[in-house]
């Protein structure tokens, strides 16, 4: 395993394209600068579509309306499950959220949360990074378990409170959510 630690606040965000899957059921080659010429972008990388611990994430995500309620900023997966698992995985557990078939790991590499598992199988690190819309990181959560950083889960609260401070404008302005 490496000491991959994701970009830091601050930096500006590679711009790789991908393809992207889309609740809509389309999906097509789409480079992170076009998503964030819609605004914020929190982009939220996991290990596989239907292991347990990536269920339990994106239904965390889901289940928070408050992702769905306001279009401040667009929950943005990535994994290296293929396009075919990633509408699969969309449609079992009801996503609107778009997920980018990172299978190469390109994207996480790019985003420094690429390791290697017990050195044999490469896998992204769970990790979380709020994007303005100029593409400048603006939070960061990167996994830190020791053995396994696919286990830890993103913690939805401060990922909330991050978004609040840094696109909710007035004090205790939540965005309706």
């Amino acid at each position: 395993m490496t000491d991959s630690t994701g970009l830091d606040m601050g930096e500006r965000a590679p711009d790789v394209t991908e393809t992207l899957v889309r609740s809509d059921g389309t999906s097509s080659e789409t480079a992170l600068s076009d998503l964030l010429s819609d605004g914020p972008v929190l982009l939220t990388f996991y290990t596989n579509d239907f292991s347990p611990g990536c269920i339990e994430e994106w239904c965390s995500f889901r289940d928070y309306d408050w992702f769905a309620s306001d279009d401040t900023v667009q929950v943005v997966g990535a994994s290296r499950s293929r396009p075919y698992t990633h509408q699969k995985f969309i449609d079992y557990l009801d996503l609107q959220f778009p997920l980018y078939a990172d299978t190469d790991l390109n994207l996480a590499s790019a985003f420094d949360v690429d390791y290697r598992a017990f050195k044999l199988v490469r896998r992204s690190r769970r990790s979380c990074f709020l994007l303005d819309e100029d593409g400048v990181v603006r939070y960061v959560w990167v996994s830190e378990d020791a053995l396994d950083p696919t286990r830890d889960q993103p913690p939805i609260s401060d990922i909330h409170e991050a978004i609040a401070e840094e696109f909710g404008g007035k004090e205790g302005e939540t965005f309706g959510f």
